[in-house]
């Protein structure tokens, strides 16, 4: 490990604690609001285009339910808020923060003109996402104007077919296949060095199942990075497949132990991934 990634993984912790605080009064089951903490989207008005960086989330129409999945609400809002205040501190990007100095992170539907003003848009849950007609054409345009789509949290062969399905009609496969990264791809090292994709089991299934890290057992046994990219080999649309990155974001206040297992590995897999989005 590198000076600079552990001095980065102290600073993170230190602060783990005061964030477990104000996440405790918000878990629990699915809200209705679709959130898996129960907060209601933020939506993006004319008001956040600031010039400033946001984490924007894709709000997708579900239309079928996955293993432990809980549509486009997982995860949703506190891996964008915790991820948000890492990429300030252990960068110079010029993250938004409101008046309250909470990150201010959107979410978008495939639709939305808002969408042309996010420089990434994370997906959770993928395998459980249908696109439209409409849906389809609005991301391959936002894709082709220098878009990233980041899916994650999707396991299994299931969830992969399904969200290649509907990848498909926004990229077609014979002229966008899907492929594996290599492990010299520029994303394993635009900032800290990444030798593997961790697997980040949800927390609620790793205390459940005594430490295990699968979470469908055979068919989720490994996680990988996998992508679609443009003629450029550009990533377009980057999956991290049999892993919840996210959850070691969104979940690093709750306990030590989980923190220490996942969260430094997790973040070095997301801050290289925005890095990587700004700048390519």
């Amino acid at each position: 490990m590198t000076r600079r990634l552990t001095a980065a993984l102290v600073v993170a912790f230190l602060l783990a604690g005061s964030l477990a605080e104000a996440q405790r009064g918000f878990r629990g089951g699915r809200g209705r609001f679709g959130s898996e903490s129960g907060a209601p989207p933020r939506l993006a008005t004319d008001a956040d285009r600031d010039g400033k960086f946001h984490i924007c989330r894709l709000m997708y129409t579900q239309v079928r339910q996955q293993n432990l999945g809980m549509g486009w609400g997982t995860d949703y809002p506190y891996a964008e808020i915790n991820l948000s205040i890492r990429l300030s501190e252990l960068t110079k990007t010029t993250v938004a923060f409101d008046g309250a100095r909470q990150p201010v992170h959107l979410v978008v539907r495939p639709t939305d003109d808002a969408l042309f003003q996010c420089p990434i848009v994370i997906a959770s849950d993928p395998g459980s996402a249908g696109f439209s007609v409409d849906d389809a054409t609005r991301l391959r345009e936002y894709l082709d104007k220098g878009g990233f789509l980041w899916v994650d949290d999707f396991w299994g062969t299931y969830a992969w077919e399904s969200f290649a399905s509907e990848i498909a009609k926004v990229l077609p496969p014979g002229q966008f296949p899907i492929k594996d990264l290599p492990p010299d791809h520029a994303i394993f090292r635009t900032l800290f060095p990444v030798a593997e994709i961790p697997q980040v089991p949800s927390i609620n299934f790793w205390r459940g199942s005594g430490g295990e890290t699968s979470e469908m057992g055979d068919d989720s046994a490994g996680a990988h990075m996998a992508a679609i990219t443009d003629a450029h080999d550009r990533v377009m649309v980057l999956m991290t497949h049999n892993t919840d990155i996210a959850d070691s974001w969104e979940r690093e206040g709750e306990d030590p132990r989980y923190f220490f297992q996942f969260s430094p590995n997790g973040y070095a897999v997301g801050l290289n991934s925005l890095l990587y989005a700004m700048t390519h």
